[in-house]
């Protein structure tokens, strides 16, 4: 006679069902970087809509010593040959494993990509590689070495329409393993610009703002530059420039940038129209802080960047923006959504912020200020949207 569970034969109890693991391979708070901010807001994103499909695992690349919390699955050490091999070997062991995505920056592997491509050869799950930098024009090894990272792939994805184009025609990359994914950003709840520039100490002021970890590359000066003529006509201008030097320039140059900038500051006597916030802040207080910015200014000199969290963030906060023409910036500030500047130009770029102070309507026209009824913002003039303007 058969034991019984509840009325139920053992012989016919089900086994439970394993739900199927997804691999992210990808920089991870607390490293303080761009694509880990991307990648934590990108998992969680998909884990709310998805909770009971699949099990995200998260492998950290590390360059140095970071101390992660319980999210974090597995480390590879990117200067470390043995590192790949073992991550290689505990993916391919695994009977739940069904996916490995790889978030893909040229310096998150400099100097280790034959040791990446060995990895992306033996690992035996189907993969996914995201390019958050696509380089026009290659020369013959990164050419080469692209082309090889997707014969390894199952799957690209880009996030720019510009970027597929690019691997399609340089790389010689086939149409259809290429997808455009466009890089997301939050829906936020709207609160009054007023209210947070008093909660902050900026009231009274118009405000300019930029934020994301420093570099060179943000090319702040073209800003600075362009205040002595915004400040003639706009005194209570005040710019604020969001954000701690990127850990990887502190690690080569120190902060010699963002001395650049101060000085910069002080020789052309903007101290009480320059503000810095040297601070790598929480999300909520970013959005805050970006809600209560009258225009925001993208200055980036690298035409290869291809997107931009940062720009996408001024975007879900209903910024008006001002932007270099980085690809990311050329495909969503059209149709009259955004301004376009020559990169490096501060004559330009005091135009254009003076027009805008100038012109209420103007900025908010530009300005992606449509809400939802819960009373967040709404991008849909960047796209298509099912939700009701208010």
């Amino acid at each position: 006679m058969k034991k019984r569970l509840h009325g139920t034969s053992f012989s016919n109890v089900m086994p439970e069902k394993k739900v199927p693991q997804w691999l992210m391979i990808t920089t991870f708070p607390p490293r303080e970087c761009g694509i880990a901010t991307y990648t934590q807001d990108l998992i969680k994103a998909i884990s709310d809509k998805f909770t009971e499909s699949f099990d995200i695992k998260i492998c950290a690349l590390e360059n140095g010593v970071h101390e992660y919390n319980g999210d974090v699955n597995y480390i590879l050490e990117t200067a470390n040959p043995e590192s790949y091999r073992e991550l290689t070997e505990k993916i391919n062991l695994s009977d739940q494993m069904e996916l490995v995505i790889l978030q893909h920056e040229f310096g998150l592997f400099r100097n280790n990509e034959k040791e990446l491509l060995q990895f992306l050869n033996s690992v035996n799950k189907a993969l996914v590689v995201v390019f958050h930098t696509v380089l026009p024009k290659p020369e013959k090894e990164i050419k080469q070495y692209i082309q090889t990272v997707a014969g390894f792939a199952d799957k690209l994805i880009v996030m720019t329409n510009s970027a597929r184009e690019i691997l399609e025609k340089d790389y010689e990359i086939a149409k259809d393993k290429i997808t455009v994914i466009s890089h997301g950003t939050h829906l936020v709840e709207h609160t009054n610009k007023n209210t947070l520039k008093k909660k902050y100490g900026y009231q009274n002021r118009r405000v300019l703002s930029t934020f994301g970890l420093l570099s060179s590359g943000k090319s702040i000066e073209t800003t600075l530059y362009a205040l002595p003529s915004i400040v003639e006509q706009h005194p209570d201008v005040l710019f604020l420039i969001i954000g701690k030097t990127h850990p990887c320039v502190v690690q080569y140059e120190g902060e010699k940038y963002r001395q650049s900038l101060e000085s910069l500051v002080n020789n052309l006597q903007l101290n009480s129209n320059v503000a810095f916030v040297n601070e790598y802040l929480p999300l909520d207080a970013l959005l805050e802080y970006l809600q209560l910015t009258d225009i925001y200014l993208f200055t980036s000199k690298d035409p290869n960047q291809a997107v931009s969290g940062t720009f996408s963030y001024a975007i879900s906060c209903g910024c008006p923006i001002i932007s270099t023409p980085i690809p990311h910036a050329i495909e969503v500030l059209q149709n009259g959504t955004g301004i376009i500047i020559d990169f490096e130009n501060s004559l330009q770029l005091s135009q254009q912020v003076n027009k805008l102070l100038n012109d209420e309507k103007l900025r908010n026209s530009i300005s992606p200020k449509r809400l939802t009824p819960n009373g967040s913002y709404c991008l849909g003039k960047f796209g298509n949207c099912s939700c009701t303007a208010v």
